[in-house]
């Protein structure tokens, strides 16, 4: 079957053209839903967290920041902590939605023990209020965020003060929580590409 000079020519021309729906966290107006989703970046000594709340195509960072645990403090403590934290977020920022960094393989089991139990605990506070909780991976976060899924955390803070309008990065933990959320966003457009997983 044949096809004209004409119309290779405009098939041509619109495959070079750059697709707008392809952009980085676009968020059409048409799209599905508003509220709160609560990104968690878990670690024993410094918790992440992000709320972001979607108007129409705007998203807006609610709060933000970084459950910090001293180095002097008992593993008990930090974990009694972070749920604590949640906790507090959870009941003054009624989120529906949860999402959280994807397990990843530590070479040292203590480490993976660890983050393990910090995850445990943000993810029991999350049970007992019902909120629906996710999990995506850290290259899906980055390519949800910036395009690249091998960005650096840097380049994700980045672009994550650039979608929520923010005066300044955030700090790298909380930057990966927003960044957790602004990516659940993204699935609410784009679902086939998510790679997001309901725990």
């Amino acid at each position: 079957m044949g096809i004209s000079v004409k119309a290779y020519a405009e098939m041509e021309a619109r495959l070079r053209r750059p697709a707008a729906s392809v952009a980085p966290c676009e968020i059409p107006a048409e799209s599905i839903v508003q509220g709160i989703v609560l990104g968690v970046d878990p670690s024993l000594r410094a918790t992440g967290y992000g709320l972001v709340e979607r108007h129409g195509p705007v998203l807006r960072a609610t709060e933000y920041g970084t459950i910090a645990c001293p180095r002097s403090w008992t593993r008990s403590q930090c974990l009694a902590t972070i749920a604590r934290r949640m906790r507090e977020l959870v009941t003054v920022h009624r989120p529906t939605v949860a999402v959280l960094e994807g397990l990843f393989h530590a070479r040292n089991v203590r480490t993976a023990l660890v983050m393990g139990e910090a995850r445990g605990a943000a993810l029991t506070v999350l049970g007992e209020f019902g909120l629906e909780v996710y999990e995506i991976a850290p290259r899906r976060v980055k390519l949800a965020v910036t395009g690249h899924g091998a960005a650096a955390k840097l380049a994700v803070a980045r672009m994550v003060q650039r979608i929520l309008a923010l005066a300044e990065p955030p700090p790298a933990d909380a930057a990966d929580a927003l960044a957790l959320a602004v990516a659940h966003w993204q699935t609410q457009v784009r679902p086939w590409a998510s790679g997001t997983r309901r725990i």
